[in-house]
């Protein structure tokens, strides 16, 4: 059975309802997160709390209140095309990196590190998430995109005081919160206020991964892995975005299980082979080379020796 079909669904017209009594008491603890979904946390000042249900809350609320009147119809992402009065949904289960940062910030909080821009360069940051607590209430997170590009540190930028004067920016870092509506999850389910965005902040294709499973598919067919308990090659590159769009067009069947591991020994790479042959498969890296290798992707330069990943290939003209 498909995991949406179990997934507890959520009434997002009666979450709304329910979430609008606690608006002025909800605890709200910050999270930011990365391009590689490392997690950490942002302590808030308490005088900035009155911004928070108007920058990130309200609005929410107010289109799902809005679009209660007007028919306003949550349907899944995966079946269906973004249109007006539609609003698209999926799952955790399905959204790879969205359940594991869930995962750890419910279940790993005290590993978490907190941010600070020394330590950590805030441009790398890709999203920020508000995580809204209540007794009365699940605990739910709005999720919005973060741009680091654009964002303003004291070594890059300057400021004019209320004296009018020029002088270095006071605060470490500084940033935009976007105003728009982009991502809820509540529970198990994640409502994509804005579909494109909520694919950008969580690396997730539908119709790309469709066709990753069915490679996925061809390659257990052909060739013999290895994995740890409880993982599978499916788990493993759900959300590894360079694989998987790598496999979009793989052709499978030009090498052997022993080509593979001879050519991965010519590179130097780290994959291993169990005592059976099996090629193991530990994480997400050990699957990244792997697709790699099937795809062709590093070569020895004769010219200097050098071995390369090659990022980029284009037939010469006349082998196109």
């Amino acid at each position: 059975m498909d995991e949406q079909q179990t997934t507890k669904s959520v009434d997002i017209f009666e979450w709304a309802n329910n979430a609008g009594r606690f608006k002025k008491d909800f605890e709200v603890e910050f999270f930011l997160v990365n391009k590689r979904y490392t997690i950490y946390h942002l302590p808030m000042s308490g005088d900035l709390k009155p911004q928070v249900a108007p920058v990130f809350l309200l609005e929410i609320l107010n289109e799902v209140e809005k679009g209660a009147g007007l028919g306003l119809e949550p349907r899944p992402f995966e079946e269906s095309e973004a249109e007006d009065g539609v609003l698209l949904w999926s799952t955790t289960e399905r959204v790879a990196n969205a359940k594991l940062i869930l995962d750890q910030i419910e279940t790993s909080r005290s590993a978490i590190e907190t941010f600070n821009e020394y330590d950590h360069e805030f441009k790398t940051i890709k999203m920020i998430i508000a995580r809204f607590s209540h007794k009365g209430t699940t605990p739910f997170y709005i999720v919005k995109q973060v741009t680091g590009s654009s964002s303003l540190s004291e070594r890059n930028a300057w400021q004019i005081g209320q004296d009018g004067k020029l002088s270095a920016l006071q605060p470490a870092a500084a940033f935009k919160i976007a105003t728009d509506n982009q991502v809820l999850i509540v529970g198990e389910q994640i409502f994509a206020f804005n579909p494109k965005k909520f694919e950008a902040i969580f690396s997730y294709s539908y119709k790309k991964q469709a066709i990753a499973d069915k490679k996925v598919e061809q390659i257990l067919d052909r060739y013999q892995l290895n994995f740890p308990e409880g993982q599978d090659l499916n788990t493993l590159i759900a959300g590894r975005a360079k694989s998987i769009n790598k496999l979009q067009n793989l052709e499978l069947g030009t090498k052997s299980q022993e080509e593979i591991v001879e050519y991965s020994e010519n590179m130097a790479l780290d994959l291993m082979t169990a005592d059976d042959g099996a090629i193991i498969i530990l994480d997400g890296r050990d699957v990244d080379t792997f697709v790699s290798l099937l795809n062709d992707d590093y070569m020895t330069s004769d010219l200097t020796g050098l071995r390369y990943e090659i990022k980029g290939k284009k037939l010469l003209k006349g082998d196109e």
